[in-house]
């Protein structure tokens, strides 16, 4: 009752951000971007004045561009706002999921949790012979020699890879200067953190990449006191999600899904 009393202190909130999936662009469910998270951020950090804004994140990654947006949006509030944010690591925050654990001003982790695989990574097939024994034949008219690179039906061409083992390093630099400009000094000098390897729990802790072992709950109440409450922030479900529908198209992107959770092995 006392929080509707005026001039009486009210217990201190934690709003709690839910970010768990994939990270892409897409509009489906189960997928995190800015454009679905954007109005979640912003109610977070705006409604009832809450204490600190802490993150919860289970993700394997996904869009560099959309980890990007979705870190710099919740830093711009962060800083807007004046509220700590703190990210709390459930089964994995790995490559665009350790983007996002970045953003915040420290990082916890669960003794099981992964972290890491700060990389890029880049995925297709080479068909061209499948469809040679088919007997089909490809046909493809560009205006501009580079307009078909790695098509997936013709034989790979080196002036390809090297393009885009040259896009990749330039990510991959973003990627880089955003951990070492958020985790700062707590980084060791090693090189090592930043070949796409991933480590468990205390180890995460021990490289720097994860302040230490805790949970939500005991963590935040150490911090803003015993009677500390939680106000919970996610994207919405759709009608079709909520009553266990899934389109078609759902099936294909759910296979793309398991595949960036496979790599942790988690699928």
């Amino acid at each position: 009752m006392k929080r509707f009393i005026p001039f009486i202190a009210k217990d201190p909130t934690v709003a709690v951000i839910g970010l768990n999936g994939v990270i892409a662009a897409s509009a489906r469910g189960g997928t995190l971007s800015d454009a679905s998270l954007a109005p979640v951020i912003e109610r977070a950090f705006s409604r009832g004045k809450p204490a600190a804004v802490a993150l919860v994140i289970n993700s394997p990654g996904g869009s560099p561009a959309q980890s990007s947006l979705i870190a710099a949006r919740i830093r711009r509030l962060a800083d807007e706002k004046k509220l700590p944010v703190h990210a709390f690591v459930e089964d994995v925050a790995a490559s665009g999921g350790y983007w996002l654990a970045c953003a915040a001003d420290d990082i916890w982790l669960d003794d099981s949790s992964i972290v890491g695989s700060i990389g890029v990574i880049s995925a297709s097939f080479g068909l061209h012979e499948a469809i040679a024994r088919l007997g089909i034949e490809r046909r493809v008219h560009t205006a501009g020699k580079d307009k078909s690179m790695l098509d997936p039906f013709r034989p790979e061409r080196p002036e390809d890879v090297e393009r885009l083992k040259a896009i990749q390093s330039q990510i991959h630099d973003s990627f880089i200067a955003h951990v070492k400009t958020r985790r700062g000094a707590r980084l060791p000098d090693d090189a090592e953190l930043f070949t796409g390897e991933f480590w468990v729990g205390r180890r995460g802790v021990e490289l720097g990449l994860a302040d230490g072992i805790a949970h939500i709950v005991p963590k935040m109440k150490e911090l803003y006191g015993e009677k500390t409450r939680f106000t919970r922030y996610g994207p919405k479900r759709s009608i079709f999600q909520r009553f266990g529908a899934q389109l078609g198209a759902d099936l294909a992107a759910g296979i793309e899904d398991r595949v960036h959770w496979s790599r942790f092995g988690l699928s």
